[in-house]
């Protein structure tokens, strides 16, 4: 095993960041194909939303398995995150099969959902392998990825009109291929890495006992509860402030994709902020600014335009700015042998309960003012800023 060192090759960031956008590519860009691929195979009635949540279900589902089986620490994760990509390409090729059915869609998206439960809490892990000192701040670079690939469907729909869906998909699965393999080429086994030998269910039950990996774990669950519903339901907000303003024109897709696309460089920041301030404290911070935009929604709305778009470019930095740090305080708090299978868990409970967010924002779609309804993402961060409000040393490196 080689010895640690205190910093790594130059390339190995940018080279994990750039494999990590590629991968989970797959999943976002994928997702802006399906209304063309659904009429021109005549399923027009097949429910977009649903094939949206395979993927979403897919993840989980693969997210679970592999932090049951701890793959991530049992397999080497270079070479983990090369055969994830290689069979999330296949399985996005799928789609440009002839005469798809429903169940086939919707088992190929469900697939590429599994496949990036390979690419990215493994990416995380990667980074976690090099990057003991300042993990939040590798970290950052990672989740700002995840960002971009976040708005890219919004940024997609402005730039691509007229371009066919097909290329789309071919692109994607080149991109996602391409990554795996620079990665598995240029990034070897990091020197933190410590190699979990056989299955240990009864170790993955004990993480949950440690009470530092418990607060940063349910940290990440507040900010989860807001994060993937405020971005969902971006275009809804814009679209509540044109009716309440009906001489305002200018809310497209371009300016979704820029509020979004705005925790890219907030996620990188908030990890040399992370130097300074600590790890936790980063987190609580962009916690108290997101919670704030939910409590305040309702009177941003109100606000003239130029207000508006620069309040809400602040609550999309701030909804995301705390992720990488949350997933450093849990790769920090979990045993070295078991840190790619917590991040990957943890991920795993993250996302599951993105779906009850998502799944109780629409129900409430027909209940509630929409003026109102982003009140209801204010419990993740409240729930995010007591699970952490212990000042231990331990939890605030």
């Amino acid at each position: 095993m080689p010895l640690p060192t205190s910093q790594p090759r130059p390339w190995i960031l940018p080279v994990i960041v750039l494999a990590q956008f590629a991968g989970t590519s797959l999943w976002f860009a994928g997702n802006i194909v399906l209304p063309d691929l659904l009429r021109d195979a005549h399923l027009a009635g097949t429910s977009l939303s649903l094939m949206v949540s395979a993927v979403q279900l897919g993840f989980i589902g693969g997210t679970l398995g592999f932090a049951l089986l701890t793959l991530a620490d049992r397999v080497p994760p270079a070479r983990l995150f090369l055969l994830s990509a290689v069979a999330g390409s296949l399985a996005n090729l799928g789609l440009l099969l002839p005469g798809p059915t429903p169940a086939l869609l919707l088992g190929l998206r469900f697939c590429t959902g599994l496949c990036l439960a390979g690419i990215y809490p493994v990416g995380m892990k990667i980074a976690a392998d090099y990057y003991a000192d300042g993990l939040g701040k590798a970290l950052g670079f990672l989740v700002g990825a995840l960002v971009l690939g976040t708005a890219l469907p919004h940024g997609l729909r402005w730039l691509t009109a007229g371009v066919a869906w097909q290329l789309v998909v071919l692109a994607t699965s080149a991109l996602a291929l391409g990554g795996g393999l620079l990665l598995w080429l240029l990034v070897p086994n990091g020197p933190f890495r410590r190699v979990g030998s056989r299955l240990q269910l009864s170790a993955v039950r004990g993480i949950w006992q440690d009470q530092p990996f418990r607060a940063a774990a349910f940290g990440y669950f507040g900010h989860m509860w807001e994060l993937y519903t405020f971005w969902a339901f971006v275009p809804l907000l814009l679209a509540t402030y044109g009716r309440l303003h009906p001489e305002i024109t200018l809310l497209g897709p371009a300016l979704a994709f820029l509020l979004i696309a705005a925790g890219a460089p907030a996620c990188v920041a908030s990890g040399y902020v992370a130097r300074r301030l600590g790890t936790l404290r980063t987190a609580r911070l962009a916690l108290w600014v997101s919670g704030l935009g939910c409590l305040l929604s309702p009177v941003l709305l109100l606000l003239p335009l130029p207000y508006f778009v620069a309040a809400l470019a602040v609550w999309g930095m701030a909804v995301v700015a705390d992720s990488p740090q949350f997933s450093a305080l849990v790769a920090q708090q979990a045993p070295a042998a078991l840190k790619g299978t917590a991040l990957t868990m943890v991920t795993c409970l993250g996302f599951a309960l993105t779906i009850v967010s998502l799944q109780s924002f629409a129900a409430l779609q027909n209940v509630v003012e929409a003026r109102y309804l982003f009140l209801l993402l204010a419990p993740g961060p409240l729930l995010g800023l007591w699970a952490t409000r212990s000042t231990g040393r331990s939890a605030t490196t």
